[in-house]
């Protein structure tokens, strides 16, 4: 990284820079040199705002102007970064951490950004029970979905504003006194600030519960440690990971032998092998998948003999219908249906194709008194037309005439 003058710098760029590490910190590992470089500008900007005097205990997040509520954050990533520092005495790192957020916490409660909810849960931290714990974590993990969604959204409609005003201005020339003001970005800035810390609160409050939990847990190992001798104590620690993981991984290679799945074959896979010559229709692959069994693990895993066992180990089915057949039984059933269709095609192109002309030219000797009775019939039914015509429907019936 390269080396910065701090003595040069203005505060919003000595910020932004530790932002930047804060950021590549969270998001993945980075280097023990890189932290501490953080953690010294964070500690330049809390010297910096000290001097500048830009907060002040009687004023409220109403009276802080927007371009300073980003320097609120500074304790929150100052406690963030000095957690990953990596020392011999972790305990002295945690106490370090744990009071910079409980700067951040106690600070922003004095302008009025803590949630009504946060404030009474950290007032009544002792007596609380398991179910009021588990609720705070929802409405806290729901604060902190709204809030990135929020974000979100905000940068989301910055960038279609820069897109919108970037083609506005390709292509309409902008004339003098014709500037458009960006009235609206100071209360969208101010309201990202705003989400931005009510975000870092709740990321502050699991991070202050983590870091207690931890300091409790290296406490009582080191009180540990204190009566039985630090030399044992670590062998034995040591010794016990040590053929716990030889265990999980011997357990592991006797396992995979049975749990690697097999390759899939679908029914598109299999008729395309059909089609091009590699498998037949009559041919049924080797590997056909066993139907899933379902129910106690002791019954499941042998061959079950009695009627007793055959209805325990059917206790537990799912709530979709099993399959009636393998992937590739599917498949040659498809083919078999294909190729019946294809022969049915077959059949009647050719029946299509056989014209009425080409039949009476291979008329045999026989037929020919069929086109007698046929003649006869037609001339029949003309006659019949013709008397229809003369006689219309009604014609003898005098009763029904208005004037007969």
């Amino acid at each position: 990284m390269v080396e910065l003058n701090m003595d040069e710098l203005s505060l919003p760029r000595i910020l932004e820079q530790a932002r930047k590490i804060h950021q590549a910190a969270s998001d993945s590992s980075v280097d023990q040199d890189t932290v501490k470089k953080g953690c010294e500008l964070l500690r330049k900007c809390e010297e910096m705002i000290g001097k500048l005097g830009l907060f002040s205990l009687n004023e409220t997040k109403d009276d802080i102007s927007t371009a300073n509520l980003k320097y609120i954050l500074v304790p929150y990533y100052l406690g963030e970064l000095t957690e990953k520092i990596a020392e011999e005495d972790r305990i002295e790192i945690l106490k370090l951490s744990h009071a910079k957020l409980k700067e951040f916490f106690s600070f922003c409660e004095a302008m009025e950004l803590v949630p009504k909810e946060e404030l009474e849960s950290f007032a009544e931290a002792t007596g609380k029970t398991f179910a009021d714990k588990r609720a705070q974590k929802i409405a806290r993990f729901k604060r902190q979905k709204a809030a990135e969604s929020k974000l979100l959204e905000i940068r989301e409609r910055k960038e279609r504003r820069g897109r919108s005003t970037r083609a506005s201005a390709l292509s309409t020339p902008v004339e003098s006194g014709e500037e458009d003001f960006d009235e609206d970005d100071g209360e969208e800035e101010r309201e990202a600030w705003l989400t931005t810390i009510s975000l870092a609160l709740c990321k502050a409050f699991d991070l202050l519960e983590m870091l207690k939990r931890e300091e409790e847990m290296l406490l009582s190992v080191r009180e540990r440690q204190s009566k039985e001798g630090n030399n044992e104590l670590a062998q034995s620690i040591l010794d016990e990971r040590a053929e716990k993981a030889e265990a999980w991984h011997r357990d592991a290679a006797t396992r995979s032998r049975f749990i690697k799945p097999a390759t899939p074959i679908t029914c598109a896979t299999f008729a395309q092998d059909v089609i091009e010559g590699r498998a037949t229709v009559s041919q049924a692959h080797e590997h056909k998948h066993q139907p899933m069994l379902f129910g106690p693990a002791s019954l499941v895993a042998k061959n079950s003999t009695s009627e007793r066992e055959r209805i325990a180990a059917k206790v537990f089915q799912p709530h979709f219908r099993l399959p009636t057949m393998s992937i590739e039984e599917a498949g040659l059933k498809e083919m078999e249906i294909m190729n019946k269709w294809q022969e049915d095609t077959k059949k009647f192109i050719e029946e299509a194709n056989t014209s009425w002309h080409t039949d009476n030219r291979l008329q045999k000797p026989g037929e020919d008194e069929d086109d007698e009775e046929d003649d006869v019939a037609q001339d029949k039914a003309r006659a019949w037309d013709d008397w229809k015509d003369d006689n219309p429907r009604g014609a003898g019936n005098k009763k029904l005439t208005p004037c007969g």
